[in-house]
Parts: C-alpha cells; structure tokens; sequence
C-alpha cells in the first residue's frame, strides 16, 4: 500500500491548471471574464450590463428588492382594493398623502417602480437560466472527462498495488461505478466517473419554478376578480356583474372572464356553544346550497362551511358572514300592503345585535291620500336582556328572545335623485319624524309577531314570526392558483435537490509497474468541499480491493518503514476521511 506523502513533488503549472479545469467542469455556471474597461464601446458596455443583469447576485437582490416593495401594499390602504379607506387616509393625512401619490405607495402592484423591478426579475432570471440549461444539456449528451495525470493530487484518493490484469480492474470499477449509478466510461487508462447531476438539474429547476411563480402571480393579479354578495334564506345568486354587492377586479379582468355559475341559500344554520368561557363561539357555521354549474347545469346540493368553500371552475365561493333578516309588513292608512319583506340588518357585535333600514319608496299614501316615501331605523336583537331601561343589546347569538327596535319618518328617501344610496342607511334630509302624543320621536320595541300603529292613522309595520337568516358571501376568482402550487412545490423540490445532492467524479487507474505488477489508483473530486467524496471513495475502494486484493512480496511498499501492516494485509486507504 502507498500513499501520497509531504515528499512528492509539488505540482507543475500544467498539472494545476489540469485540476483546475476538472474542478470547473462540474459547474454549469457561465464562466465571466472581468471586462476591460477603457476599451469597452457601445456594444462592449450593453454586453456587460447584460452580463451584470443575468447574474445570480443581481436576481437575488432584484428579488430581494420585490419583496421589501411588496411591503407599503401590505400596510398601506391600496385604491384597487379598499377606495374608501384611501380616500379617509388623505383627509387624515393630506401632506403624506400627496406623497405616497407621487411615490404610487396607493397602488404599489400596478405602479411604474414595482412593474419596473418585476420586469427586470424577469429577465435576470431567464438570462440566467437559458446559458446554464444550454450547457447542462450539453454536459447531459458529454462524457465524464478522462483522468488528470496525477490522480494522488486530488483532495481524496488512494492506491494499492495487485496481481490483477489492468483490464480486469477496469472492467470491475466499470461495472460498480454503473451499479451505483455513476455514469461511467473507459477513457485511456483510466475509468472516468460522474455522479450527482440532480443537483445541477435541481438548480434549474428552483429558479425556472421562481419564474413560474412570479408568472402566475402576475397572472392572477391581472385577471382577478373579487366579489361580495349577502343573500338572505331562498334566495339566490347568478354570477354576473349586476348581481354583486360590491365587486372589484384586475386591471385585464372583463366580465366576459366570469365562470357561469348561480347557487340559491336553501337554509343557514349556525349554533353556539352556551355555556364556559366559549360562550357564544359559533359551533355550527355551516350553509346549504343548491348551485348549477354553467348556464344549463343540473342542480347539485352541497354545503359551504367556513375554510371549505364552493369550488366552480377558477372561482371559489367562500361563507364570511352571517346575519338575520326580519320579515316586515307595512301598511297604509287604508290597510293596503305596501310593503313585505325579509330585510337583512347588519351586525355590530360578536352577539349579533344589528342594525339597518326598511325603506318604503313606491305604493304609500297617508291618511290625507298624499304619496310619500317611508323610512324606519330598525335595532334588532336575538336575544334581549329585559333590561329595565330597554337597551338595545343582544345577550347571545342566538334567536332565544327576539326584540325588533323601530322609529319611524316620512317625507322624500332621495331615491330618485340620481345618487346612490346604501340600503343600510337613511337620507333624513327631507324626511320628518313620527311623533306621539307628547311630541317624541316615535319608536317601539316589538316581538315576533307583533304591530306598531303609526301615529295619526298613518298605517302600521308588523313584525312576522318567520325571522330569516342571511349569509355573506364571498366569490374570488384568482386564475393561475394551480400554477403557483406546482411552481412553489417545484421550487421547493429543486432547491432541496440542490443544496443535499453533491456532484462528484471518481476515476479508476490501472496500469503495469515495472516490476509486472499492476498499480491501482483509485481518486475523487467534488464540485464543494463535502465529507460524502471521501467516504463514498473510500466505500468503493473497499469493494473493489476485494474483487482485485493487493499484491505481496519483497518488494511491495507494505514491507516500507512508513506502514505498520504486514505484507499481504494492506487495505486501500483513501485520503483524509475516506474509510473502508
């Protein structure tokens, strides 16, 4: 057995560069050349801003760069999303308000820096990809690169000496290197080896998923949509434009984009717990639907639960509230119908003490046959406390004892002023209280079932038994979500791959000694300085010093000072780490 030792002559200029190239190979990464700067022209300076923007180091810090400018759209009101909290952040803040306008802080995705930076991500990103596949590829369809002349250069390597032919030694290292997938092939006199190429192909594969990410990113948030629809107990919904409550979508989006679909609220159910510190935490939340898929579907059943949302096509119908809807009958002074209705009120607390409007705009006459327009500021609770002072305010969410609040007006809603209006609040510009006989606002409190006589013979409103419920719903159509998924899993799959697999090489020399006997070298190389070459070294010098065991007599190095083993017992020793 023999060994390199500190006596061995330093390495030629030749021989280093020899290493140099091996150790390059490994690596798909485009050599760079410094550029001479007095002499670059036009072209020479486009050729290295090309080269400076296709480097990793610029993509990470490109990306780096999205990221923090990502933040301000995070924390700062955007006017694609939420108009009127932009408009209530200038009043408050008019001098920071006109700056973040000039910095485009109020619509950071859509703004001229944030498509800037993104742009150039991606092209950083494709510049660095291209060359690198291009030259994988050609690594893929090359051969691992015949032996450097001095293997016992190499950082793991080990040699021993045997009566074996050459050529069986060959055969041998070429039959375990191929069992243990190593791409391998006779070069010369030596067996050249190669392993490890997922790394690279991991690599590939990370940052060709960042660009399907950021693909589908910008993709969803083009042709987006997002809409809010509340929808009391039998009725029901159609996705079309004219049908939302509030609606916003992606600067692309046209409702030609919308997925066809309608679905009617069969029945909410909501229950809660009753008693412990959880009181009042809903444990049923749960809606139940009856939808068509496409304008001429089957009616199917199913039910929307929070977090488990209605999937159609790219759209997702998502349950986000819940509320109660109070049937209403009101009459005129001749006791003609005028108005009948569940009218939803929206909660103000966990216990769903709520509150609206019932607006009356077509049909009314009052006593003296004049046509006006009514108007009641409704409070309803599920369950009232029986307080002595009457408060408004609900104990429980539940319908255990329903209370209906109402004060009355009359006079001109402004419904036909061109304006819009919410239906949960009340123009009183143009509208006069009913009063009592003392001359006070006049309101009463109702139960199920129960009738409020407007002053003055003017008519009355009954509270029905039958209290509806309504829930909220929330429809988002975000395309490009299956594309982000795989390219994230990609991603993560690649990086993976790129940072526990290690590409190494290994070759396999045998050549006749002067003295017949045949010489041994076995060495490895790998593309990062890792304990795994060493010892997979050492593990194949193990096997294959068994099929081709070291030769003994007086000449062999075993018998030399610098070893401790008897003649006939020498075992491969690979360099520092490597083991049997």
């Amino acid at each position: 057995m023999s060994k390199t030792t500190a006596s061995d002559p330093a390495p030629t200029a030749a021989e280093n560069q020899e290493l140099g190239d091996a150790g390059s190979q490994l690596s798909t990464a485009p050599t760079e050349d410094a550029p001479n700067l007095p002499s670059l022209g036009v072209i020479g300076w486009a050729r290295w801003f090309w080269r400076q923007l296709t480097s990793m180091r610029v993509a990470l810090l490109l990306l780096l760069l999205l990221s923090l400018g990502a933040i301000p759209g995070s924390l700062i009101p955007q006017s694609g999303q939420d108009e009127t909290k932009v408009a209530d952040f200038r009043k408050a803040n008019p001098t920071l308000g006109d700056v973040y306008d000039k910095l485009g802080l109020f619509h950071v995705y859509s703004s001229v820096w944030f498509s800037a930076v993104y742009i150039l991500l991606f092209i950083s990103l494709i510049g660095c990809i291209v060359p690198r596949t291009w030259q994988f590829v050609g690594q893929l369809r090359g051969r691992p690169p015949r032996a450097p002349s001095r293997l016992n250069r190499l950082p793991a390597h080990t040699t021993w000496r045997t009566t074996a032919e050459p050529e069986q030694i060959h055969s041998a290292a070429l039959a375990l290197l191929k069992k243990r997938r190593f791409r391998a092939h006779l070069a010369g006199d030596a067996v050249a080896a190669e392993k490890g190429y997922l790394r690279e192909l991991g690599n590939l594969v990370f940052h060709i998923a960042l660009i399907v990410l950021l693909i589908a990113f910008a993709w969803g948030q083009l042709y987006k949509s997002e809409g809010n629809k509340l929808i009391v107990e039998g009725d029901g919904f159609s996705n079309t434009l004219t049908q939302y409550d509030d609606f916003k979508s992606g600067n692309l989006f046209t409702s030609d984009d919308l997925v066809p679909f309608s679905f009617n609220l069969k029945k909410f159910t909501g229950t809660y717990e009753r008693s412990g510190p959880n009181k009042g935490t809903p444990r049923v939340y749960q809606a139940d639907l009856t939808y068509s898929d496409g304008p001429y579907g089957k009616d199917q059943k199913t039910t929307v639960k929070v977090n488990h949302p209605l999937e159609i096509g790219d759209s997702k119908v998502y349950l986000v509230s819940h509320g109660y809807a109070p049937v209403i009958t009101v009459r005129d002074a001749k006791g003609n119908v005028v108005f009948d209705d569940a009218v939803p009120l929206l909660p103000l607390d966990a216990n769903v003490t709520s509150s609206g409007v019932v607006k009356v705009l077509d049909g009314y006459r009052n006593a003296e046959g004049k046509k006006e327009q009514l108007g009641f500021n409704a409070f309803f609770v599920p369950t009232f406390g029986g307080s002595a002072s009457g408060t408004m305010l609900s104990q429980f969410p539940a319908l255990d004892s329903p209370v209906l609040a109402l004060s009355a007006y009359h006079g001109d809603l402004g419904a036909d002023s061109g304006i819009p209006q919410s239906v949960y609040q009340m123009d009183k510009t143009n509208m006069k209280e009913f009063k009592d006989s003392q001359g006070k606002l006049f309101k009463k409190l109702l139960k199920p079932g129960e009738t409020m006589t407007l002053p003055n013979g003017a008519g009355s409103v009954t509270f029905g038994k039958d209290i509806k419920e309504w829930a909220g719903f929330q429809v988002v159509q975000e395309p490009g979500g299956g594309w982000a998924l795989a390219g994230a899993l990609a991603a993560i799959g690649g990086l993976a791959a790129s940072l526990f697999i290690q590409r190494r090489r290994v070759w396999v020399r045998a050549v006749k000694g002067a003295d017949g006997v045949t010489v041994v070298e076995m060495a490895g190389l790998g593309r990062s300085e890792s304990a795994k070459v060493p010892e997979e070294l050492g593990d194949l010098a193990g096997i294959l010093y068994d099929e081709a065991p070291a030769a003994s007599g007086p000449d062999d190095p075993a018998d030399s000072p610098d070893t401790d083993q008897e003649p006939g017992t020498e075992t491969p020793v690979p360099a520092e780490g490597a083991e049997k």
